[in-house]
């Protein structure tokens, strides 16, 4: 089947005046996306209610913070590999709708007479973070098809900020929900959020050129600049991608390591303000869960704003200087360097100065978030799934180290002091991994 053959005549038949398809499937990657990191955070926000009706400590509670993560990162590789498979559509609206119910359960934990609420909680986050791992390469092969190279640094950079967005406009909502009608409600409203979001999912995402509402002149645009438009056209029978020598070809590429420890790095920031910083905000600040809700939501605003900032002045700097290392590499460098203020709260007693370090710090990250379009740029071309589930899998490893290591931290010192640090100091290391660890950026060719 030729691109033409998939696209209604109508369509094809005024190429002067190209659809916009790719648009609208970029607003829908980042509402999901916007939905998802909610989920991943319903128990930051409903957490200090839930830790006092059901006895909690902080270790524990940073055991169940991290339960996502363990089965996230685990499952980034098979669930990459099962995209490049299966193909995107099938896999990615399949696991939507799992993560939404096991969500929605979660608000049943400690309702049953006999069963363990930590034991039930973890398991539960545990089973999320196994549906929810597909998303992250699922959105970049989405872009990778969708978009051209010059446009993927903003596109990557909209799905990306989806994370600040989300708990701007779901933390208050969820502080609200706990607020008014109990922690458990947060767990069912995100759950019914992910079931429509899934059948959104399933009416709008087609591939390009299968696409009914897609021209032939937006075709040739994105194809023309890069974009792979029949990556999902290679038939039911695709070879399996999960194997142990791709495997090992992917990891023996330094480039590729720097960029995922780089990724790892980053995320050290992500997950100490998905999982701990609202509670910070309630034991160390002594803020109420209302106001803590919205007092996360200001830091959330500017990660999106730097996360747009970010992404529109790497695709400028291409355009301008045809250099995908300055495009890259600039943005990561800056916007790390201002991240590493969260250090300063430690000295900060005014509760206004520290919203405005902690926003600071998260507007240079959102800058410095462009890692899936790196990995746009950079995978191969036969392994972009498997390859987008190796970078998603180291990058949250620090979705279990963090939450745990911050438990101890508080549990041993009684202060978030050092666990600011801690954070601080991967932003350090993130500048080292791009500067001197990846190397040129180019697209990693397979024999």
């Amino acid at each position: 089947m030729t691109a033409t053959a998939a696209i209604p005549a109508t369509s094809a038949s005024n190429p002067a005046r190209p659809t916009r398809m790719r648009y609208q499937v970029i607003v829908l990657i980042f509402a999901i996306t916007a939905i998802n990191y909610a989920d991943r955070a319903t128990f930051s926000i409903a957490g200090s209610a839930a830790s006092s009706e059901l006895g909690l400590s902080p270790v524990q509670t940073g055991f169940i913070l991290s339960a996502f993560a363990w089965a996230y990162a685990l499952a980034q590789i098979p669930g990459g590999a099962m995209l490049d498979r299966f193909g995107t559509k099938r896999i990615y609206a399949g696991a939507i709708a799992c993560w939404s119910v096991l969500t929605a359960l979660q608000g049943f934990t400690g309702l049953l007479v006999g069963v363990s609420a930590v034991a039930t909680l973890f398991a539960l986050r545990f089973l999320v973070g196994l549906a929810e791992a597909p998303s992250f390469p699922g959105n970049a092969r989405l872009v990778t098809a969708w978009f051209p190279s010059a446009e993927r640094g903003t596109a990557s950079a909209i799905f990306n900020s989806a994370q600040y967005f989300s708990l701007v406009a779901f933390a208050p909502l969820m502080g609200w929900l706990v607020h008014s009608f109990g922690w458990r409600s947060v767990f069912w409203v995100m759950g019914g959020l992910g079931l429509v979001a899934t059948a959104l999912f399933v009416r709008t995402i087609h591939s390009p050129i299968r696409h009914p509402s897609i021209n032939a002149a937006e075709l040739h645009h994105i194809e023309a600049g890069g974009g792979l438009v029949r990556m999902e056209e290679a038939g039911v029978a695709r070879p399996a991608t999960f194997t142990r020598a791709n495997l090992r070809r992917l990891l023996a590429n330094r480039m590729l390591l720097g960029i995922y420890f780089g990724q790892y790095c980053i995320n050290v920031l992500t997950y100490f303000f998905v999982t701990w910083f609202p509670i910070y905000l309630v034991k160390e600040r002594g803020l109420n869960i209302m106001e803590a809700g919205f007092a996360a939501a200001a830091p959330a605003l500017c990660g999106f704003a730097g996360g747009l900032l970010g992404g529109f002045a790497s695709d400028l700097i291409l355009k301008r200087s045809g250099s995908v290392d300055l495009a890259r590499k600039g943005p990561v460098t800056v916007g790390m360097l201002l991240a590493t203020l969260i250090i300063a709260c430690v000295w900060v007693e005014q509760e206004w100065l520290m919203i405005a370090l902690m926003a600071a710090a998260f507007f240079g990250k959102g800058i410095a978030s462009l890692g899936w379009a790196v990995m746009a740029d950079v995978a191969p071309k036969q392994l972009a799934g498997l390859a987008s589930g190796v970078f998603n899998m180291f990058g949250n490893i620090a979705g279990i180290v963090t939450p745990i290591v911050v438990g101890y931290i508080v549990a041993a010192t009684g202060s978030f002091d050092w666990a600011l640090v801690f954070v601080g100091a991967h932003c350090v290391l993130t500048i080292v991994a791009f500067l001197f660890v990846v190397g040129p950026i180019k697209r990693v060719e397979l024999a």
